[in-house]
């Protein structure tokens, strides 16, 4: 299935998100509903909070009295985090619950307000963030909650603010214009990213562009690949090395729009074993077919790698597994590293790319037309690296 976290600041209109994706077949995983279920009258939870705060913190119904624990724990950094460690895993185990019910082939929308604040994003396929002017917002909650401007401020300083949202951000939602203008931007999302999305996780198809063009620089391309390496590392341990490689990683020049990313393996038995399938699993699908990279100098033997690709239809990745010390593992870090810090280079490497372009814009001729400048470069990366103590 596919698991896509959505979230936004409080007054966005995420609910109104959350709504359309329900209409158009997404099976909804409401945190805030599951918040308040889990700390229902009678519940464990309920119990382990009166014993915390006391039952100042319930209502004369029995019922816990929010506002009275809002007030506790608010300012209180201490108090908070207690609550959060009795809340937090009830509302994680009920949300596993709820997925692993879902049919094979489901989008799962994990609507989770704190999504940003409590580091989840990598647990996703996807993070679709709700945005929309602190003006309107507070507007929307003085009209929908009834809530004065002072109450509304607070609760908008109490979140992560629009820059922190937008760099989890996959997909970001403008929520300034009319409902119909939303609802026009989540059908267009749903139709060509959300479905092939799903398909392609379920069925291990990596999404390859087969025409080379070269996009501008992008400053975005680090962030973009911030979050595909956290997604990476979610699935196969937090202590792997991932690095951002290739064209994308060198700030300034210009690229196919594809993030590289090299892997670090122990040893190829490893990349064949179950990395490849929890790879898979987080939407990094195997390529079929042998793969390697060409050696520096040419004429000694092939070096061998692992690729996969993504399974996002609107977000094309390369990930390389090579093992940790080869050669092609430490030719990947060295060029890039050189390209960084030579400019002539990085100049000379743009100019050779455009032509190569013009000349041969298939992907698999315009790799290998690019061999012999790299046979050169190589050799001036090996120099600069003798000079400067380089080490991956």
């Amino acid at each position: 299935m596919l698991k896509v976290g959505l979230t936004g600041g409080i007054g966005s209109g995420k609910s109104a998100v959350a709504n359309r994706l329900t209409a158009l077949g997404a099976v909804l995983i409401d945190s805030d509903r599951i918040a308040r279920e889990v700390v229902a009258p009678g519940s464990e939870g309920q119990a382990e909070i009166v014993a915390a705060f006391s039952d100042r913190v319930l209502d004369a119904q029995g019922a816990l009295d929010r506002a009275a624990l809002g007030a506790l724990v608010f300012n209180d950094e201490a108090a908070r985090r207690r609550l959060e460690a009795i809340t937090h895993p009830r509302v994680r185990a009920r949300a596993a619950e709820l997925a692993a019910a879902a049919p094979p082939d489901a989008v799962v929308v994990n609507d989770v307000p704190l999504l940003v604040e409590v580091g989840l994003a990598p647990t996703y396929h996807l993070v679709v963030v709700v945005q929309t002017a602190v003006a309107t917002r507070l507007a929307r909650l003085a009209r929908d909650r009834g809530m004065d401007r002072a109450e509304a401020e607070r609760r908008i300083a109490a979140q992560a603010d629009d820059a922190r949202r937008q760099a989890a951000a996959d997909v970001l939602l403008t929520n300034d214009g009319t409902l119909d203008e939303l609802h026009a931007a989540v059908d267009a999302l749903w139709r060509d990213r959300l479905l092939p999305y799903e398909r392609n996780v379920r069925e291990r198809h990596a999404v390859r562009p087969e025409r080379v063009v070269l996009t501008e620089p992008d400053p975005t391309w680090p962030q973009q690949y911030a979050r595909l390496a956290a997604r990476i590392r979610h699935a196969v341990g937090a202590d792997v090395r991932v690095d951002h490689i290739g064209s994308t990683a060198v700030p300034g020049l210009a690229a196919k729009d594809v993030i590289d990313i090299q892997l670090t393996v122990s040893s190829l038995a490893e990349a064949d074993g179950p990395l490849a399938e929890r790879l898979a699993d987080a939407g990094f699908p195997r390529l079929p077919g042998d793969w390697w990279d060409n050696p520096r100098p040419a004429g000694s033997t092939r070096w061998e790698k692992r690729l996969h690709g993504s399974a996002d239809p609107a977000r094309p990745v390369h990930l390389h597994l090579r093992v940790a010390g080869s050669p092609g593992w430490r030719y990947a870090l060295l060029m890039r590293d050189h390209l960084r810090a030579d400019p002539a280079q990085r100049s000379a490497y743009l100019q050779v790319k455009r032509e190569l372009v013009a000349a041969a814009p298939d992907s698999a001729s315009y790799g290998t037309l690019k061999d012999p400048w790299f046979d050169e470069e190589h050799l001036r990366a090996e120099e600069w690296a003798a000079q400067t103590g380089w080490r991956p």
